[in-house]
């Protein structure tokens, strides 16, 4: 690592190495002043132009403070930290000086004094809080992630209001220098857990990171896999669940979607508002979603492994039905189930890419009118239509989106091993996916706790499983909280039953 220099008493050695530091850097403003009751102490600011407001900020309130006072008192309340600016930040070296223009904030060197002072300001501009797009709930807030890194912890805390709340910050990118926090509940989460995280973000380098996924991809244990291992989220209040449970919230500045650490296969299924209903149609809605994401990888693979290889097994009439159907057209059944698939997928990456309410409308109309067209040519059948059709409203039922994402990758996995196979490719199948997420953990929580691994919190975890008791008898936290610290609810003079 190259030597740093440190900030001289002389400002025009302060000026020469931060111009060389910011050469060619117009959107950088470097000003040159007098200040002082006589104009007798030569300052130098410099900031990003969009970045602070000169007009109305803590940087004008302490320009105007340090006109009233002659050099030895200016001197003097630089020493004694008595600005009256209260996270004024001073820096030793010119190359601090520089990380703290980039992070949005004004730097102050004034002649005489051997510090910059970082002061500040609303910094770098963004989206401000605006609703979770992704994530739609019927009960809850409505608030979502911003791109700042700040906000998103305040979001948290907002939430959390407790001392036991720690945000540590880390950098990640040689060149983007990104700020990236780690959010937990000092007093719930394991130690070894923070120190995995911590390994884990010092075992790679790359230039920039701009986003979560970047982080996501680099720290996945097992990368090959389809499944993530992390999970992502834009709700301020799935996070602050999460810390509760004794989980790790990853953020990252230019990002809103957060990352949870570590996560299981039921952890995807599950959603807020999960927990804002009663138990009743929470249950209801989580087998739905249960059954969702798994036809959305086995369907079109079943539909081929009974039509092909075993009918025997469908009622004479509903087998005359699809043979009728099937009348004209001239491809084989693997092939007519590939033509609609690869066609909803591409109609789904169109309306990703589309902007607005044009993409919102190319989803709709372009899948009734590929759909109705194609039977109409004979070129696939109708029953066909109905089961792709099927199949991508069960993966849109999966709550997570990258969760949702393995089950269509599996998904051809499948529709492959059925037409080679049949009923006996498809077990085939489902036993490689099982037997592979088995082996699966996030950060050492087994990926199907707790059809797996029950007994490490008692069994409690299978009353939050496939249904979700009463929340009076949730009275634990999950897996993923410190032995000893479990206990969530309980209610003091009523005994056992509550």
């Amino acid at each position: 690592m190259a030597d740093k220099t440190p900030v001289s008493r002389q400002l025009s050695d302060n000026i020469a190495h931060m111009e060389e530091l910011f050469c060619v850097c117009d959107d950088i403003k470097k000003k040159q002043m007098n200040i002082g009751r006589d104009r007798d102490v030569a300052c130098y600011l410099t900031f990003i132009e969009v970045a602070v407001d000169m007009g109305n900020s803590a940087l004008l309130e302490l320009l105007k403070y340090f006109r009233g006072l002659g050099r030895r008192e200016i001197l003097e309340a630089l020493e004694q930290n008595a600005l009256g600016v209260s996270d004024a930040t001073f820096f030793e070296t010119i190359e601090e000086a520089g990380d703290g223009v980039l992070t949005g904030e004004a730097i102050l060197f004034v002649d005489g004094f051997d510090m910059a002072v970082k002061i500040p300001d609303d910094g770098y501009p963004n989206m401000g809080v605006n609703q979770a797009e992704s994530e739609k709930v019927i009960r809850g807030s409505n608030e979502g992630f911003t791109d700042s890194v700040k906000q998103n912890a305040a979001l948290i805390r907002k939430r959390i209001r407790s001392t036991d709340v720690k945000v540590k910050q880390l950098k990640e990118g040689v060149r983007s220098n990104t700020n990236v926090y780690l959010v937990y509940m000092d007093d719930l989460v394991y130690p070894g857990l923070l120190e995995e995280i911590e390994r884990r973000m010092a075992g790679f380098e790359i230039d920039g990171v701009l986003d979560s996924g970047v982080l996501e991809q680099l720290t996945e244990e097992s990368w090959y896999s389809p499944f993530p291992q992390f999970q992502t989220t834009q709700r301020p209040d799935r996070a602050a669940m999460s810390v509760l449970e004794g989980r790790v919230v990853l953020l990252s500045d230019n990002s809103p979607v957060a990352l949870l650490l570590p996560t299981d296969y039921n952890a995807f299924i599950r959603t807020s508002d999960d927990y804002y209903n009663r138990w009743e149609i929470a249950s209801f809605g989580r087998l739905l979603r249960y059954m969702a994401s798994f036809f959305s990888m086995i369907l079109p693979g079943l539909y081929l492994a009974v039509t092909n290889f075993h009918t025997q097994i469908l009622p004479t009439t509903l087998l005359l039905s699809f043979a009728e159907a099937r009348k004209g057209v001239p491809f084989p059944a693997v092939i007519e189930v590939l033509i609609m698939e690869v066609s909803f997928e591409l109609l789904r990456e169109a309306g990703v890419r589309l902007p607005g309410a044009m993409g919102n409308t190319i989803g709709i109309v372009g899948g009734l009118i590929i759909g109705q067209a194609a039977v109409e040519a004979s070129l696939v059948s109708p029953i066909v239509v109905i089961v792709i059709a099927f199949t991508a409203l069960c993966s849109f039922a999966v709550p997570n989106e990258e969760f949702a994402t393995a089950f269509r990758l599996l998904k051809f996995f499948f529709i492959g091993i059925c037409a080679w196979l049949g009923f006996f490719g498809m077990l085939l199948g489902l036993l490689g996916v099982l037997v592979h997420l088995a082996g699966l953990k996030s950060f050492g929580i087994p990926y199907l706790m707790p059809f797996v691994g029950a007994d490490l919190n008692q069994y409690e975890d299978e009353r939050d499983f496939l249904w979700r008791l009463p929340l009076r008898r949730l009275r634990k936290r999950p897996v993923y909280t410190r032995r000893g610290r479990r206990i969530k609810l309980s209610f003091p003079g009523k005994g056992k039953t509550g």
